[in-house]
């Protein structure tokens, strides 16, 4: 068992903790990064399992800082995946109605994505509709030409590979079992030794809880992780051209998600879900 030292301990290599030290070592190119990584690869959880879309910012509340950072975010990652050869594709996206019963749903629905500023957004009507997406009906929809599909666990790797660039660590198989602080250095215990940082960051996703429970700060009222579960179905291949982009409902505010939806990806298969 070793003892290894560095500026800041990432803790995570989802693309949450990717994103942190890349951006770190932009700033401050001469930092010692370690990232800490209980998985054979990055990227291995959440990251790597989503539907790969590139949000326009339809659904957030105004004024926000999830509607700003979708924005921002949306058009920063744009601007990385064309600089480093990560394929986005621009995917029209529709948010249809079925029938009049969601038509207070949808119009509330249109009013956030205009105070949100959602470029190029456009309501149309069934025969619009069928143009777009021959294979769905409706008797309205925003459409929203502006979203895109992304794979992002190669925008995973590339981070990854920009880290190891600039002479950044990336630990895998390494995983954090404590973490304790002494005078001024923060001492992180790992399946293989210890490492000693000036300062902890922790992008440990659905584990976050945990990781920051080991900080001793935990206590009755401490937030909780509580993950939920969705299961998505791929449609067969002779079906994927019923689908030319993306398909969503008008969102439900009896349930926490956006409903069941159809999602052509990246390698030009389609997801159905989640339940």
């Amino acid at each position: 068992m070793t003892e290894t030292r560095a500026d800041v301990a990432v803790v995570g290599s989802g693309i949450v903790g990717l994103a942190t030290a890349l951006r770190l070592l932009e700033r401050k190119p001469d930092l010692k990064v370690v990232l800490l990584e209980k998985e054979a690869t990055v990227a291995s959880h959440q990251t790597g399992h989503n539907s790969g879309v590139l949000h326009a910012g339809l659904y957030y509340q105004p004024g926000s800082l999830k509607a700003r950072l979708c924005r921002e975010g949306k058009a920063d990652l744009e601007a990385y995946c064309e600089a480093h050869g990560v394929p986005v594709e621009r995917t029209d996206k529709l948010v249809i109605a079925l029938d009049e019963s969601e038509l207070g749903r949808f119009e509330a629905l249109k009013q956030r994505a205009l105070a949100n500023d959602v470029p190029g957004l456009e309501e149309v009507g069934p025969e619009r509709i069928r143009e777009l997406e021959p294979h769905a009906a409706g008797i309205k929809a925003h459409w929203s030409p502006g979203t895109g599909i992304v794979d992002y666990l190669a925008v995973s790797r590339a981070f990854a590979h920009e880290i190891v660039e600039r002479r950044a660590e990336i630990e895998t198989r390494r995983e954090v079992t404590s973490i304790e602080r002494r005078g001024d250095e923060m001492v992180i215990g790992t399946s293989r030794g210890e490492l000693v940082a000036r300062r902890v960051i922790a992008g440990a996703g659905l584990q976050a809880d945990r990781v920051a429970a080991m900080t001793g700060d935990a206590g009755p009222d401490t937030p909780r992780i509580v993950p939920f579960r969705g299961d998505y179905y791929t449609l067969k291949p002779e079906a994927e051209h019923l689908v030319r982009g993306l398909i969503y409902p008008v969102p439900d505010p009896d349930f926490p998600f956006l409903g069941v939806h159809l999602t052509r990806r990246i390698d030009g298969s389609v997801l159905a879900g989640p339940n």
